[in-house]
């Protein structure tokens, strides 16, 4: 559509309005992202149609852009995905097969973080010519204000989510996005200037990054995980430190200084580094002084909190509220909203999330520890006996470490799910002898319940993703804690 110069009317594109600028004539055929021209001709296609994905289209929708959108999951609905987006838009869906004639005319691809980049579509894409985007890529381009990435094996919910409510102490505009379960995309065009922003990022999320820029990032640790994605420690650490890619001198880089790869890290980043340490006191960073936080700015030190004042359970967590403070530091939080958050900020759902307590015993549900580094965490972060409930998804990982955390504090494993037979194999290497096999979570609560004594826990942390039985670790904790409220 072209608008003519003068005319003072408004334009009318897929049922959204658009304002004649008087300034000649306008082709709303295009649209920038960034430093690139895109237009609306240009075959865009979306891979994935979960929140990702729909969060993708809507913003493209919104930018005057007709994406495709592709799933190859035939369970899934078309009218309930349109549902999802305006009912004016235009936009087309395939379901299960990509026609040949999309596959050689997508000029550009923007892949949700479940889609692997070497996948053989995504690959056959990229031979044609594709351009090949990720949703966080995307979502970074419309962005506006200040940003702050947070990625690592575990803890990443957790801080995200503290870093958050420490903005919003200080701030007026504050958004919380990401892997957190708030697609980026979803937000992005609501972001101004003067907003700041916190974004969980997974390893999934950083493959696909080019121009991605937080103004602080952070890495909380690195251990083994995702190697049925990456296939290897070195492709996942690498993928990891991508976060802090496209950062300068002027911008900080919050880093585990008890983290061995981390702490290398820390010697070739760009960006100004700000160490946390759980062992070690700094000259310059957050630090765990006995049972004090403390903040070394470099010339004086500041006590924060000391950890009984924390609601978080295990010393995993006094990290991750040491990285929050340093990126609350880095944004700009004074130190008294900082404080005062982190005292008063709770566990967030399905991380050591207090459920019930039950004819005297408690449960907790760690859904989201999906790798052993997580429930091994969860494991050392109980004060009673505990049985444990384990076992899911296979993604090619080993789990001697977790097992050796058994010793004077598991009394019954139960197991579950495509990784049952392998942890009870590994138990009994150790000489753990006390696992029951079930075939749903219902039958493993049951289980736990029958076994447990007054003054015992009961921990769902898997070590393993939900995948197989579960649509998600959220739907795993969710499921969880109705068995455990019917008990």
């Amino acid at each position: 559509l072209v608008g003519a110069p003068g005319g003072g009317g408004i334009l009318h594109h897929h049922g959204r309005s658009l304002p004649d600028w008087n300034s000649g004539l306008i082709d709303i055929r295009e649209f920038r992202i960034g430093d690139k021209i895109m237009t609306v001709d240009k075959r865009i296609l979306i891979i994935g149609a979960g929140v990702s994905g729909i969060g993708a289209a809507r913003l493209l929708l919104d930018a005057g852009a007709c994406p495709v959108i592709y799933d190859g999951n035939t369970s899934l609905k078309e009218e309930a995905l349109r549902d999802k987006l305006p009912e004016s838009s235009d936009f087309r869906i395939f379901l299960g097969e990509l026609p040949e004639k999309e596959k050689k005319e997508t000029e550009v691809v923007v892949l949700s973080p479940g889609v692997p980049a070497e996948l053989p579509l995504v690959e056959e894409l990229r031979e044609n010519g594709a351009e090949i985007w990720g949703e966080v890529e995307l979502a970074y381009h419309f962005a506006k204000g200040r940003l702050a990435a947070i990625t690592g094996t575990n803890g990443k919910t957790t801080t995200t989510a503290l870093v958050g409510e420490i903005l919003r102490s200080f701030y007026q505009e504050v958004f919380v996005v990401g892997n957190i379960g708030n697609a980026y995309t979803g937000e992005a065009l609501k972001m101004s200037e003067s907003s700041v922003t916190v974004a969980e990022i997974s390893s999934f999320q950083l493959e696909t990054i080019r121009s991605f820029h937080p103004q602080v990032s952070a890495i909380l640790n690195i251990t083994p995980d995702h190697l049925d994605r990456h296939h290897t420690m070195e492709c996942y650490m690498r993928t990891k430190e991508l976060i802090a890619r496209n950062q300068e001198a002027q911008d900080t880089c919050v880093l585990n200084y008890d983290d061995e790869e981390t702490r290398r890290f820390g010697e070739l980043v760009k960006a100004s580094v700000l160490y946390f340490s759980r062992k070690h006191i700094l000259d310059r960073g957050v630090y765990l002084n006995g049972a004090r936080i403390i903040y070394n700015d470099g010339r004086e030190q500041t006590e924060i909190c000391d950890i009984s004042e924390l609601h978080l359970l295990g010393s995993h967590n006094h990290e991750n509220v040491m990285a929050a403070i340093a990126i609350g530091i880095a944004m700009g939080v004074p130190l008294p909203q900082i404080r005062r958050t982190v005292t008063e900020f709770r566990a967030v759902e399905h991380r050591i999330e207090f459920v019930a307590e039950k004819n005297g015993v408690v449960y907790y549900n760690d859904s989201k520890g999906t790798n052993t580094d997580a429930s091994i965490k969860a494991v050392e972060a109980m004060t009673r006996p505990t049985l444990v409930i384990g076992g899911g998804y296979d993604k090619h990982v080993e789990f001697d470490d977790w097992v050796k955390t058994f010793d004077g504090r598991v009394k019954q494993l139960v197991l579950l799910g495509a990784t049952a037979g392998q942890i009870a194999d590994t138990a009994r290497r150790y000489g753990f002898e006390h696992i029951a096999f079930a075939e749903s979570m219902e039958e493993a609560v049951e289980i736990c319940a029958e076994k447990a004594e007054p003054g015992d826990a009961v921990l769902l942390s898997p070590a393993c993703a939900s995948w197989g039985m579960f649509q998600n670790y959220e739907e795993r904790g969710r499921i969880f804690k109705d068995c455990v409220k019917r008990l």
